[in-house]
């Protein structure tokens, strides 16, 4: 199997958003908005979590792509991109999360 990024996924959803709806589940999601895009994120992120507490292996996996897939649309339809969560990801990285945690008060 090839190597398959988020990078990639987001480069295919930025690809689709500019399909019909008819013709793309991801336009479909953007087309309902941020609030939207939000709320169907919301339903994927329970459902791993039951998947988790279940200890269901190939339900989590497949639950945890629904969740990635799911938050990358969200961030388009709030137009942030994914390479500045990233950044914010690799800034927290620079100290523990105790420490990272604690300044934010």
């Amino acid at each position: 199997m090839t190597h398959f990024s988020l990078e990639d996924l987001d480069g295919l959803i930025a690809t689709r958003r500019s399909a019909t709806a008819t013709k793309s589940y991801t336009r479909s999601l953007l087309d309902k908005g941020a609030v939207g895009c939000a709320k169907k994120f919301g339903e994927e992120a329970v459902e791993f979590i039951i998947a988790a507490a279940l200890g269901e292996t190939k339900a989590v996996t497949a639950e945890a792509a629904d969740v990635l897939y799911h938050l990358l649309v969200a961030l388009h339809a709030c137009e942030v991109p994914l390479q500045d969560v990233l950044q914010e990801l690799g800034r927290r990285t620079q100290t523990s999360g105790l420490e990272e945690k604690a300044s934010r008060s």
